[in-house]
């Protein structure tokens, strides 16, 4: 019978809790059911669930709400809300959502086949693991095409940044042990990625619990060794836990792409303290100097927050005037979210609604500005691109660049009747850009 109960699963939010619910889908499927992507033959549901800012969790919400109403209409059997969501409000989802019929924590997902099995039998139970243990290892099924796949290289976060919750339901950081993530690496590999992400709460200090000292230069040389991986792609890098050795495995490895996702939230030293941030303005410049000194086509990504508690004017037109100077090649800017529970929830001088999101649209309007600008100085240059696919009709080529993560930059657009494969690199040359979007030929 359980071979033939049909689950949907729905992953919300970031990349890491897509790999936990890859993990759920290889889980479940090793557990005899079967997968499906249409809600209208799902017998259940499993929403893997975000609340890392206010919008995510009213997204989660919402998804659960939507979801519910497949019981009312008879065929699903079981709702369960698993995730970050699940783990911080569990209490709350079982009296506020009573469609849902189980709860699975951040830290218990491997339980996943298990509660839904619990749910199906009218029985249903919780699983909320102490945050201290680490699933990891488990066999995946990809959600992402195949051709490029995020290495969750830890788990839980120990800064302790005021507007963040994620420590009170992720846990403290855990790294996962070296040979497991290249066993995982080298069978993700195996089954046609090229091109590996690396992610976590902060990857910067991956190792420094298992290895007594940071070790993302080392786990980069030791993936780097893989024959047919063909790029590694860094995130979530803390610029003050930027060192020498790792930006120079990133100059000198020939795998690793000249891409680096480092938030550095603000750029003023009084909201960055009040933030619980480590760096400074003038370590920030430093950091980005050397960056682009020792990796001169380094493409550099970041994210900000506009309307932490107490920014002044001042402040906000400093921080607009920093993003000016420095030029990021990416950027992204959150209007401040005050999360229950935190150190800044609780700061006076909250700013209104509006005045954080008129600061934040103005630093957008200005990055759209950069971003535009340095789309079309790439004019002439010949690029590093992985095929993504294609659109059959047109006869185009959709590519992204080592300049490009998926989801979340642009794309390169080649205007050709060959057929390459998803996850090919090629070298194209450059010929022009609409807005952050690239247009060239294929050189090789």
């Amino acid at each position: 019978m359980e071979r033939q109960v049909k689950v949907l699963l729905r992953s919300l939010g970031c990349d890491k809790n897509l790999v936990d619910a890859e993990m759920m889908l290889g889980l479940l499927t090793e557990a005899g059911f079967e997968l499906t992507d249409d809600e209208s033959q799902a017998e259940a549901v499993i929403v893997n669930t975000c609340c890392f800012i206010m919008d995510a969790k009213q997204e989660s919400i919402d998804c659960l709400i939507e979801y519910g109403r497949l019981k009312e209409e008879g065929r699903c059997r079981a709702l369960i809300a698993a995730g970050c969501l699940a783990q911080r409000y569990a209490k709350e989802i079982h009296e506020e959502i009573p469609e849902v019929d189980a709860v699975v924590g951040t830290a218990s997902f491997d339980h996943i086949a298990e509660v839904l099995r619990s749910c199906l039998d009218k029985a249903p139970k919780d699983s909320l693991e102490d945050m201290s243990r680490a699933v990891y290892g488990k066999r995946r099924i990809l959600s992402t095409g195949g051709h490029y796949a995020h290495l969750k290289i830890a788990e839980g976060c120990d800064k302790r940044c005021t507007y963040c919750a994620i420590p009170s339901f992720r846990g403290h950081y855990r790294s996962v042990p070296m040979e497991v993530l290249l066993e995982e690496a080298k069978t993700l590999v195996d089954g046609g990625v090229r091109e590996l992400i690396l992610v976590a709460q902060e990857t910067t200090r991956y190792g420094i619990d298992l290895y007594g000292k940071k070790s993302l230069s080392r786990l980069i040389k030791e993936l780097c060794r893989i024959e047919e991986l063909k790029w590694i792609r860094i995130l979530y890098c803390y610029p003050e836990e930027l060192d020498d050795e790792l930006i120079n495995t990133i100059a000198t490895e020939p795998k690793v792409c000249h891409y680096l996702d480092m938030p550095i939230q603000h750029s003023e030293d009084r909201i960055l303290k009040l933030m619980g941030r480590a760096a400074t303005k003038d370590g920030l410049k430093k950091t980005i100097a050397t960056l682009r000194e020792r990796i001169p086509d380094i493409c550099i990504r970041t994210t900000l927050i506009t309307g932490f508690p107490t920014e002044t004017d001042e402040e906000a037109r400093a921080l607009r005037d920093f993003v000016d100077e420095m030029g990021f090649d990416r950027l992204g800017v959150f209007a401040y979210s005050p999360e229950e529970n935190t150190p800044a929830a609780d700061m006076p001088g909250q700013i209104d609604e509006e005045v954080k999101n008129a600061r934040r649209d103005e630093i957008m309007a200005l990055q759209q500005e950069i971003a535009f600008e340095q789309a079309a100085g790439l004019r002439g240059e010949v690029l590093e691109c992985i095929v993504e696919g294609s659109i059959p009709d047109e006869h185009v080529l959709v590519l992204r660049s080592y300049r490009d993560a998926p989801e979340v930059d642009g794309y390169v657009f080649v205007d050709t009747g060959s057929e390459y494969m998803s996850g090919s690199i090629l070298k194209v040359k450059i010929n022009g850009s609409e807005e952050y979007d690239l247009i060239g030929e294929i050189t090789e």
